[in-house]
């Protein structure tokens, strides 16, 4: 469920009056619109609504005015050959009053994050959702800024351990499983082709829903290059095994690709579960543990 309380420790302080300074002294043509505090289950940014067509997003820490920038470059180049909505960027803000992060205006998009609206037919969600994962690998990456989960999961090896290990004390994990299917994952062979486009995050808080239908893709950012791997996570963190092999045959990926999507959706799953349990942030941690689940029952 959305919260209004600080997630981590070295957030922001982010309110309606900063939204509203902020953008009365940035954007003045804007100045006297109502600003509404949008509930939202995301961790890296606070929504606020502005007037009626437009939302305003700050990152809840400094370091992310990185993925403001990205985005507002990106993602309007990559929008038209894209077969979901996404985002529409409309005016870019620089830190100010007090806030530390560059900021940004988008257009509103209506619906509701697939967590809290769930997705009412899965199986034309899955082909929906592989076709902007292919549409979006096959643009043009050049130049893109690396993702950070376009990497080798490998480079999680410590923070993913530790989670097992803890997750395992808790009770909340059968460790023996999850070791062996993070050993798997460490020994599969690696991406050695050109870098491809990625959202990074494709999570049930990313995707938008109206009357059960999906909508948009949202949140771009993690958005970047590097191996595909990543964004096949969703066939485990949004759909089950009813609906996965739908999923991977829209997004058209090799075996090995896949071997590596079911790793980083098991490393998502046992690091988020492990920094988001404990009532920090009840709804990512119930993904991240269903998620760890789905990939699990093979093992």
């Amino acid at each position: 469920m959305p919260s209004t309380a600080k997630i981590h420790a070295d957030e922001l302080d982010i309110d309606a009056a900063l939204v509203s300074r902020l953008v009365t002294k940035q954007f003045p043509r804007w100045a006297g619109l109502p600003v509404t505090q949008v509930l939202s289950s995301g961790t890296d940014n606070a929504m606020y609504r502005l007037g009626d067509d437009m939302v305003v997003r700050l990152p809840r820490r400094s370091r992310g005015g990185r993925q403001i920038d990205d985005g507002h470059h990106w993602v309007p180049r990559l929008a038209p050959h894209l077969p979901l909505a996404v985002p529409t960027p409309l005016a870019k803000g620089a830190p100010g009053a007090g806030y530390a992060s560059s900021w940004g205006v988008y257009r509103w998009l209506d619906g509701d994050n697939a967590y809290d609206a769930p997705i009412a037919e899965p199986a034309v969600a899955a082909r929906e959702l592989g076709w902007f994962v292919a549409a979006l690998r096959q643009l043009d990456a050049t130049g893109g800024p690396p993702s950070f989960r376009g990497g080798p999961v490998a480079r999680h090896d410590d923070a993913v351990r530790t989670a097992i290990r803890d997750l395992g004390t808790d009770g909340t994990l059968d460790t023996a499983r999850a070791t062996a299917a993070w050993g798997e994952t460490l020994g599969l062979p690696q991406w050695d082709g050109a870098p491809v486009w990625l959202h990074g995050d494709l999570l049930p808080g990313n995707l938008l829903t109206a009357h059960g239908r999906l909508t948009a893709v949202i949140d771009f950012g993690s958005l970047g290059v590097g191996d595909p791997a990543c964004d096949t996570m969703a066939a485990w963190t949004v759909f089950d095994s009813a609906t996965r092999d739908l999923f991977r045959e829209t997004c058209d990926v090799d075996d090995a690709t896949w071997a590596r999507g079911r790793g980083w959706a098991l490393c998502f799953g046992l690091m988020a579960d492990h920094y988001y349990r404990g009532g920090r942030h009840p709804a990512l941690a119930a993904v991240a543990r269903r998620t760890v689940s789905e990939v699990l029952r093979g093992y």
